[in-house]
């Protein structure tokens, strides 16, 4: 059986060896989808990889979190990034419906080094393998290069981070988080 490795909500970022999905039917793309609109057309337990690059902060997040579980083997990987609370791009793209903190992909997963929530959703994810406050390093932010790895030297650095004001002197751009099923 071949491994299925997804990357949703591609757009342009046409990925060699994924099925390639987004709801335009650009060129590269695979499968024509609306990520909004469930079910997803691959079988339960098929799909061993999910790429997720700028494309959750889209979706109504809960019933597209739900699919992903139901599409993936257990032990498939869920990488995503999506922009930070405190992004100033966050409500540019009026498109985008949600914004991330290093505990929001927790909310999903069984093991989390932050509080975890069981009695939210009938499905989770085994664990939260990874999460990553990440910063631009353009815009003539070069402090940046420091602050990101002081604010992730740690799951509990990152949650204090994230509460405290340098959170807000400094603020993140990305979330990446990756879950394993």
């Amino acid at each position: 059986m071949t491994e299925i490795r997804l990357n949703i909500g591609c757009g342009n970022d046409i990925r060699p060896g994924y099925v390639n999905v987004d709801s335009a039917p650009l060129p590269g793309v695979d499968v024509v989808h609306d990520l909004n609109v469930m079910p997803l057309p691959f079988e339960t337990g098929s799909v061993a990889e999910v790429v997720a690059k700028d494309v959750l902060e889209h979706v109504e997040l809960i019933p597209l979190m739900r699919e992903l579980h139901r599409v993936m083997r257990p032990g498939a990987r869920l990488w995503m990034s999506s922009p930070h609370f405190t992004s100033s791009s966050l409500w540019v793209d009026p498109t985008h419906v949600t914004g991330f903190s290093v505990e929001t992909m927790g909310f999903f997963c069984t093991e989390t080094p932050f509080t975890t929530w069981p009695h939210y959703f009938e499905f989770k994810f085994a664990r939260l393998e990874s999460t990553k406050l990440v910063f631009h390093r353009y815009r003539g932010l070069p402090w940046n290069y420091a602050v990101e790895p002081w604010a992730n030297r740690s799951p509990a650095r990152q949650r204090w981070f994230e509460g405290s004001p340098f959170g807000r002197i400094f603020p993140a751009s990305n979330i990446e988080a990756t879950l394993i099923r």
